[in-house]
């Protein structure tokens, strides 16, 4: 038997926050992207307010409308990086390393998705403060906010795991940015910037069986005390499924990839 094979593992969660810490310093020093990530769905919200607000609502009440679809593309563009950091890791021969020492080669994508939760709450932070200087008016109360967060922290989890499971099935960075590009769309055939009752039939369809849709209306309920009806049940069963799947999914690919259990 060898050294490595005597060699204990780190108990409890020591290897998790070891790589907690080490995506939260690469955040830092890669402030490009969250950047990015805060810069887009802002220009996306300041857009379709004063650019298409009036011909959509001439009240001038569209901006509280748009804000949970903001809200929403902001925790896709943030969770997205996550496919490519974690796609860097497969190829940059972190893995590698990490078959070397006694880690759980899993917490890697822990420290991933944790990572992805506290840029994304950031940045959706930054997103609701300019749509409150723009004229986002919410009447939600403190227990609201609290549920409002809520969701928004369980959605960026779910998407977040999903995004991580596709860089580990993506074969390069570049290839993870293009797939998860896909789920970017999502947003933009929901309830989060028309009414789905507005859209062709066929599209109204796509639109109401779709994850993002429910739990627009979540945060809308929340913020603007809307009638969600079933929405708020709707969104946990999504994002609890995402989660489910993507985690599963994430394990096998992992254990095929980096060849360890």
């Amino acid at each position: 038997m060898t050294a490595l094979a005597t060699r204990p593992r780190l108990g409890g969660l020591t290897a998790e926050a070891v790589f907690i810490g080490r995506s939260l310093r690469h955040s830092l020093r890669d402030a490009e992207s969250l950047i990015m990530s805060i810069a887009l769905p802002v220009m996306l919200m300041l857009m379709f307010t004063y650019v298409f607000g009036g011909a959509i609502d001439p009240s001038g009440g569209y901006v509280d409308y748009v804000v949970p679809g903001t809200i929403l593309t902001c925790a896709g563009f943030g969770a997205a990086t996550t496919a490519t950091f974690v796609a860097n890791d497969m190829t940059g021969g972190i893995i590698d390393r990490i078959r070397t020492m006694p880690l759980r080669a899993g917490a890697v994508l822990t420290g991933h998705v944790v990572a992805s939760l506290a840029r994304n709450l950031l940045a959706t932070g930054v997103v609701v403060l300019v749509a409150l200087a723009i004229g986002f008016r919410p009447t939600a109360s403190f227990l609201d906010w609290i549920g409002a967060i809520a969701i928004i922290a369980i959605w960026i989890f779910a998407i977040t795991y999903l995004f991580a499971a596709i860089g580990l099935a993506a074969g390069s960075a570049e290839a993870a940015s293009g797939y998860g590009f896909i789920l970017l769309f999502l947003p933009y055939v929901s309830s989060g910037f028309v009414p789905v009752e507005t859209m062709p039939d066929w599209l109204q369809a796509v639109a109401e069986v779709q994850p993002v849709t429910p739990v627009i209306e979540t945060i809308r309920m929340f913020l603007l005390g809307t009638d969600a009806g079933s929405a708020p049940l709707w969104a946990l069963v999504w994002c609890a499924g995402i989660v489910v799947v993507a985690a599963a999914w994430g394990a096998w690919l992992f254990r095929h990839k980096a060849g360890r259990r």
